[in-house]
């Protein structure tokens, strides 16, 4: 099943081994939306294929509750064309994520 993390400020700190991306992964975590990341973990998602992304307004972060279902459409046409995705919570209310992926990144 497909599931992701919405996590607070500097996600992943103190979690730099790369278990900490690779176990989740394996059971399905697809993406990561938090106020910021911890650099190494951050990069550790990426390799694993993990989707970090960061949200623009992190006021934001209080429209996501335990089990809402976040939708984004067109995911690798989004961050291909541009750093901003909107992502829809629950079938109602939109908002506007971002990454900072390099063009290699995108690719992984």
């Amino acid at each position: 099943m497909q599931h992701a993390v919405v996590a607070g400020e500097n996600y992943g700190q103190g979690s730099s081994r790369e278990h900490a991306a690779l176990a989740p992964r394996y059971l399905g975590l697809q993406l990561v939306i938090a106020k910021s990341f911890a650099r190494i973990h951050w990069q550790n998602l990426i390799n694993f294929g993990i989707l970090p992304l960061t949200f623009i307004n992190t006021k934001d972060y209080d429209q996501i509750k335990q089990g809402s279902m976040i939708a984004i459409d067109n995911v690798i046409d989004s961050i291909k064309s541009g750093n901003k995705l909107q992502a829809n919570i629950d079938g109602r209310k939109n908002i506007m994520l971002q990454h900072h992926l390099s063009t290699r990144q995108i690719e992984v």
